[in-house]
C-alpha cells in the first residue's frame, strides 16, 4: 500500500534536513528524568483495560501542565485524544497504549506495582511516557508545524477494543498517516525495528465444545467419550499449518485450554478446548478458519457425536506502509538512531485497526530488557524513552512536511 505521504524528489534544505528534536546538556538529562518519572508513577499504579480512569487522569494532568490542548470532543470512556499545531495544514496521528495486566509484579523494583495482581508486564507505561515527552517536543515546536498532531492515548489495547473505540470517536476521520510504537526487549537500546509490509500477527481465539454421553469409566462403550475426540481434534489441528499453509506462509495453531470432568472413575459428557491462531496474511487468515470448521466437524463426525466451534476474532495483522517506513529509516538516521529490519513478531496489536483505515506505521524500540513481553520480571532500560519520544516527534513532523509538500 502507497500513501501519498512518501519522501517527495524535491525538498527545501530545511526538509532535506529533517526535523530538529536535540536536546543538549542539563536540557537532555531534565527532559530524560521527567520521562522516567512519569514512567514510574504509571508504573506504580497500573489499571487495567476499561479502568484506566487515574491513569487518562494522570496524562491528562501532565500534558496540561506542557499546554497542550486536549481535544475532548473525541470522547473516550477512558483515555484521551489532545492536539499539537496549527489549525490549518494536514493532521498526523501519534499513538500510545496505556492499559496494564493482570500479573503479579516479580521485578522487585523500587518502583513496582502497589496493586497486587496488576502490573505494567507490557511496557504500556513508558509507551505512554514516550508519547508525553513526544507531545513536548512538539509543543515547543507548535508555531512552525505545518499542520496539527493528534496525540491518541489509548486504552484497552490487551483486549484488542481500545483502537475500535478510538476511531468510533472520530479522531482518525481527518487523519493523514498513524504511527506507533512498542518497545522491544531483545533490541538494544539505540536501536529501532523497521520493517514495510507485516509485522505482527491477527490474532484470533477459539472455543471448541465437544459434545460426549457421559458414562462410568469401567464401561467407556457406553457413553462417547469427550476427552478421546477432544485428543484427536488437537493432534489433528496441528495439520492445518503443516499441510494447508504454504512453506512461504506462516501460521500458528495453538490449543492452550483443555477442560473436561469431575471425577476419577467418571467419563464426562463434554470438554471444552481454547487456543489461538496467528497469521499474516488475510487469505491464510481465512483459509484456516474454514479448514479449522472443517477438521473439528470431521474428526466429532468419526467418534459419533458433534463438536461446535466458537471463533473469536481478533486485531487483523499489523502491515506497516511501505512509504512510510522508508520514510521513517531516513528520520531514525538523522536522530541517530540504529535501524534494523526486525522479524515479524506473532504477537497481536490492535494499533492494526487505525491501519485498515489510514496509511500506518508501527515500529519496534529497543529496551535492552531483561525478559519478553508479559513476564512477571518484565521491565525496560529506560535510557530509551526520550530515545522513542525524539523518533515519534520527528516522524510526525517529518510527515507533515511530506504532506505539505506532495499538496503543494
Amino acid at each position: 500500500m502507497k500513501s501519498d505521504l512518501e519522501q517527495p524528489k524535491q525538498h527545501s534544505e530545511q526538509q532535506a534536513q529533517g526535523p530538529e528534536h536535540e536536546l543538549h546538556g542539563e536540557r537532555a538529562e531534565e527532559f530524560a528524568e521527567r520521562l522516567i518519572t512519569i514512567r514510574r508513577h504509571l508504573h506504580r499504579n497500573p489499571e487495567l483495560s476499561g479502568e484506566e480512569k487515574e491513569t487518562t487522569a494522570a496524562i491528562r494532568s501532565w500534558l496540561e501542565e506542557e499546554g497542550v490542548h486536549i481535544a475532548d470532543e473525541y470522547a473516550l470512556r477512558t483515555g484521551l485524544v489532545a492536539e499539537v499545531g496549527q489549525g490549518n495544514g494536514p493532521v498526523v496521528a501519534l499513538r500510545a497504549d496505556i492499559d496494564a495486566l493482570p500479573i503479579q509484579e516479580e521485578t522487585k523494583l523500587e518502583f513496582a506495582s502497589q496493586v497486587d495482581g496488576k502490573m505494567h508486564a507490557c511496557g504500556h507505561d513508558a509507551h505512554t511516557a514516550i508519547l508525553i515527552g513526544a507531545a513536548r517536543l512538539l509543543k515547543q515546536r507548535e508555531s512552525i508545524l505545518p499542520g496539527k498532531v493528534r496525540l491518541i492515548f489509548q486504552p484497552s489495547e490487551e483486549k484488542a477494543t481500545g483502537a475500535r473505540q478510538v476511531i468510533q470517536s472520530g479522531a482518525l476521520s481527518d487523519v493523514r498517516a498513524v504511527f506507533g510504537l512498542h518497545n522491544k526487549p531483545d533490541l538494544q537500546v539505540g536501536t529501532v525495528g523497521i520493517r514495510e509490509g507485516a509485522l505482527m500477527a491477527a490474532a484470533d481465539g477459539f472455543v471448541v465444545k465437544v459434545e460426549g454421553v457421559g458414562t462410568h469409566a469401567a464401561v467407556p462403550e457406553a457413553g462417547i467419550d469427550p476427552i478421546v475426540v477432544a485428543a484427536h481434534i488437537v493432534t489433528a489441528l496441528q495439520a492445518i499449518v503443516s499441510r494447508n499453509v504454504g512453506a512461504q506462509e506462516s501460521a500458528v495453531i495453538s490449543v492452550t485450554k483443555l477442560h473436561s470432568g469431575t471425577a476419577w472413575n467418571v467419563i464426562p459428557d463434554e470438554a471444552i478446548l481454547d487456543g489461538t491462531v496467528r497469521t499474516f496474511d488475510e487469505k491464510v487468515r481465512a483459509r484456516i478458519r474454514e479448514r479449522f470448521n472443517q477438521v473439528v466437524a470431521g474428526v466429532a463426525a468419526a467418534y459419533g457425536t458433534r463438536a461446535t466451534v466458537r471463533w473469536i476474532q481478533g486485531p487483523p495483522a499489523v502491515v506497516n506502509d511501505e512509504s512510510l517506513a522508508s520514510a521513517a529509516e531516513q528520520v531514525a538516521s538523522q536522530i541517530g538512531l540504529n535501524s534494523v529490519r526486525p522479524l515479524p513478531s506473532p504477537a497481536g496489536e490492535d494499533f492494526s485497526f487505525y491501519q485498515k483505515e489510514v496509511p500506518g506505521l508501527f515500529l519496534f524500540l529497543g529496551t535492552s530488557g531483561p525478559h519478553e513481553w508479559h513476564h512477571p520480571g518484565f521491565d525496560v532500560d529506560e535510557r530509551a524513552l526520550p530515545l522513542g519520544a525524539h523518533l515519534l516527534a520527528a516522524l510526525a513532523e517529518q510527515a507533515l512536511h511530506n504532506v505539505q509538500a506532495h499538496q503543494e
